[in-house]
């Protein structure tokens, strides 16, 4: 048994590679600047979500959530040369630092970057998505599943962050916010369209890949 969830993540770290010099100005910045910077992918899980996007190459990303924009960058890593990466987020606030990120980095050109509410922008998005990672309002995590799902193509995998939500899914008696984990979690185990895993990745990575 693991003897320190700290000394793991410390362990996996040191045996990944390494963030580049811009995720890691987002790193720090992030936990300098924001309330809630625990909603930050970070180094381990950004290089799990650009390993995914290498290996699919997909042209087309969407990100349902952007925070501060570290998990944007990973996953633009393994977009093809003319391939996009939508990310939307509600928050306004950000918008300015986090567009100036992306400016910073390598793939500023394939970044479109949304402000508003998901529910309103995703039908603006035209096309089909190789890739789609939801981070997002977890209480609308299975809306944006179902509005999706049919836009992904053979072989294209959906991710969705904080399946394991600090591990109160495993409690016996769950708060309203866990039942909904749970009930999202059922779901997707359920659904033949798609297969499916949880990577115990941080706090749950649900990955599913369209039949």
């Amino acid at each position: 048994m693991f003897q320190d969830q700290e000394e793991v993540s410390g362990y996996l770290e040191e045996t990944c590679d390494a963030e580049d010099v811009l995720l890691g100005v987002i790193n720090r910045e992030t936990y300098l600047k924001e309330t809630m910077p625990h909603m930050l992918s970070g180094h381990y899980q950004g290089r799990v979500l650009s390993m995914i996007s290498k290996m699919l190459a997909p042209k087309k990303i969407l990100e349902v959530g952007t925070f501060t924009g570290y998990a944007t960058l990973c996953l633009a890593e393994g977009l093809t040369k003319d391939g996009t990466l939508h990310t939307i987020d509600i928050n306004e606030e950000q918008e300015e630092r986090v567009s100036g990120y992306f400016e910073r980095s390598a793939y500023a050109s394939q970044i479109q970057y949304h402000i508003g509410d998901a529910i309103n922008v995703i039908p603006t998005i035209e096309g089909e998505f190789d890739l789609v990672f939801i981070d997002a309002d977890k209480k609308r995590n299975l809306v944006y599943y179902e509005m999706l799902i049919d836009r992904i193509p053979k072989g294209g995998v959906i991710l969705l962050d904080n399946v394991l939500w600090k591990g109160k899914v495993f409690e016996s008696n769950p708060d309203s916010q866990t039942r909904q984990v749970l009930e999202l979690n059922a779901t997707l185990a359920k659904d033949n369209r798609v297969e499916k895993l949880i990577l115990p990745i941080r706090d749950g990575l649900f990955v599913l890949r369209k039949k």
